[in-house]
């Protein structure tokens, strides 16, 4: 158990400083994502305490999957840096990953403004002639 320092923090207060939910963060502790310390309040159920440090990993987790990596792939990572590190050529091979689906989901957006451009102008003439159509050559992702 772990005597509460002035910089960590019960998980009410470690999800409004991180913007998540509470269940989220007791989902990530589960996964294995976060590792707070044990506190000696609450009895059987002791309290988790959480450091600044786990709320940069758990910023870190939200970047990467706004760079569309899975929990899974995030913890794989995260096992591997705290196992061996990641070599050079491991942690450009998983930019180089990231960089293609940006890439990839930056063709999506511009295939879907392009159309809604077109629509409203099209709306905005009037109507006139034959309605944009959204050829979708790229597929939607919900």
């Amino acid at each position: 158990m772990v005597k509460r320092s002035d910089s960590s923090m019960q998980i009410g207060e470690f999800a409004r400083l991180t913007g998540l939910s509470q269940d989220t963060v007791r989902f990530y502790v589960r996964k294995g994502l976060l590792a707070p310390q044990l506190g000696s309040r609450g009895g059987r159920n002791p309290y988790q305490i959480f450091s600044p440090r786990e709320a940069s990993t758990a910023r870190m987790i939200r970047f990467a999957q706004a760079l569309g990596m899975t929990l899974k792939e995030i913890g794989t990572v995260a096992t591997e840096l705290q196992r061996e590190g990641l070599s050079q050529t491991r942690e450009i091979a998983i930019m180089d990953d990231q960089l293609a689906r940006l890439e990839r989901k930056a063709a999506e957006l511009a295939e879907l403004t392009d159309y809604l451009r077109a629509k409203r102008d099209w709306v905005a003439r009037g109507k006139p002639g034959d309605e944009p159509r959204f050829t979708g050559e790229t597929p939607c992702r919900a």
